[in-house]
């Protein structure tokens, strides 16, 4: 109750009904003031001041509280100090003085704790920036929405981008927190307000912090091009600071989901997109804002024209991941794989995954491969000049080839190769690779020959092939066959073979 303006009812002798009707008390609490008054001379000349008139007011009037009956923890207080300056928690302390003596209860330690050391409340400073100088972000929970793929009901989040000066807002729904989200969230919110804030306020998740820490946060490295390339600055929150960034806390986060979200049901996460941007440019963008106690749209109008301009071209939403080089040539990038030069196995690269492209970097920011993006989860994608001489034959070896490749060579070597992938049921494919390499090592006119030489004694294997090259039979003229002898007819009949079986006649 303000007593200045008792005493000035009071001092112009207004009843006290009257009194008690316009400071809505009782009638008996006006009486006790106009005695109180008339006792220290208040009802004529000057008052004194506020804080004399409070004094007088504690020392004359108002009754003492009640003495408090002792706690039962009193007699124990140096142990319960003793005890807490060594960090231990109330409920050992109430063990501790119940081995004591103590017969008290918990609530009782509690409380004695409690007056020893009161809670501090923090003393905050609000931040206000210019126009165009500040944006921040954040993730939240937003219940489950239909995803309309496949008509599930899937966990949602909602990303909330706060331009800090005007207030106005970027709403988006998403059904993942991860980088490629993040970047392309950002790339969406950037286009929405048609411009760039110079800075961006950032929480320490993981998709756009690598350490988190006061003095040298480390931003991830595509979380850190898509900076580069539409120019703002990452300014994360200290670790577990989150009123850093309030703004988006509180006007962005909360304010979506007590206002857009509540009541709402359930629809696709399509859908709910659709109605954000509305409520965005309605609803909250025409509020009265709480602090700056204008309309969000209508400041915007001015933050607008402070932003940093777009870039010609979009971020190309690429993602950077740290991975190994594998025995095999090849790193594992979005469940796809790609190859690398194979002299860089078992080294740990940098693999940057654009919307059309793929490209590979070694710790040293050197680029050593680039291919097209995959379409599909477990493609693979190889470059010939990534795989080692002695391997690549294997590697790219087919049927149509062999044939191609023999009957350049000459007929000779195509009539064995073409035994060789006919033969069955063994498949002969890399023997009659085995057997086109004998060209490259010894040459193809000698192969040539010497597959020759091999069909002319009706042994055209690779052992043997390979083992006249080696013996340079190849080089000597093929052997003439000799004329085959005249047929003989037999000599004796049959009779006479076969009449020791008939009774007849036999052989002698």
């Amino acid at each position: 109750m303000d007593v200045r303006e008792m005493l000035r009812h009071l001092r112009n002798n207004q009843t006290d009904r009257a009194v008690a009707r316009a400071m809505h008390v009782n009638r008996k609490t006006v009486a006790r003031y106009r005695a109180w008054a008339i006792r220290h001379g208040l009802l004529t000349g000057p008052l004194p001041s506020n804080t004399d008139l409070h004094r007088l007011l504690d020392e004359t009037m108002r009754t003492p509280p009640p003495p408090q009956n002792e706690s039962l923890v009193e007699p124990f207080r140096e142990v319960v100090v003793q005890l807490r300056s060594q960090g231990v928690e109330m409920a050992a302390i109430y063990e501790r003085l119940k081995e004591r003596g103590y017969s008290g209860s918990y609530s009782s330690v509690y409380r004695f704790v409690r007056r020893l050391e009161p809670p501090r409340i923090g003393v905050v400073a609000r931040v206000e920036t210019c126009p165009g100088e500040e944006a921040q972000v954040d993730f939240g929970s937003a219940g489950k929405m239909i995803d309309p793929a496949d008509g599930r009901l899937r966990k949602a989040w909602v990303f909330v981008m706060t331009l800090s000066w005007s207030r106005h807002q970027y709403v988006e729904f998403v059904f993942d927190q991860k980088l490629e989200t993040w970047l392309a969230l950002h790339r969406h919110a950037f286009e929405f307000f048609g411009g760039v804030p110079k800075c961006v306020v950032v929480d320490n998740l993981k998709t756009a912090i690598a350490r988190a820490c006061w003095d040298d946060p480390v931003a991830q490295r595509a979380y850190r091009e898509c900076a580069e390339h539409y120019g703002f600055l990452i300014r994360p929150c200290r670790p577990r600071t989150p009123e850093h960034k309030g703004k988006v806390e509180q006007g962005g986060i909360h304010y979506v989901k007590r206002n857009f979200l509540a009541g709402r049901g359930i629809t696709t996460i399509t859908q709910a997109n659709q109605d954000v941007l509305r409520w965005v440019n309605t609803t909250a963008g025409l509020r009265i804002h709480g602090t700056t106690r204008e309309q969000p749209l209508a400041r915007f109008a001015t933050e607008k024209a402070a932003l940093l301009p777009l870039p010609e071209t979009p971020y190309d939403l690429a993602v950077w991941k740290e991975v190994t080089l594998h025995r095999d040539g090849h790193v594992v990038f979005d469940n796809a794989y790609y190859s690398a030069p194979w002299h860089l196995v078992g080294q740990r690269l940098w693999v940057r995954g654009g919307a059309r492209e793929v490209q590979i970097y070694t710790t040293a920011h050197e680029l050593v491969a680039t291919h097209p993006r995959a379409h599909s989860p477990g493609e693979r994608i190889t470059h010939p000049d990534h795989i080692p001489i002695y391997k690549l034959a294997g590697l790219t070896l087919s049927r149509p080839e062999c044939r191609q490749r023999a009957a350049e060579i000459g007929a000779a070597t195509a009539e064995v190769v073409d035994l060789l992938l006919d033969h069955r049921p063994e498949d002969r494919l890399r023997t009659a690779g085995r057997l086109l390499r004998l060209g490259e090592r010894f040459g193809n006119p000698r192969l040539e020959a010497a597959c020759a030489r091999a069909l002319s004694c009706d042994d055209p294997s690779y052992a043997t092939i390979k083992r006249i090259l080696q013996q340079e039979l190849d080089l000597k003229p093929l052997p003439t066959l000799a004329a085959a002898p005249p047929a003989r007819a037999f000599v004796r009949s049959a009779s006479e073979l076969t009449g020791h079986l008939t009774g007849g006649v036999t052989w002698p």
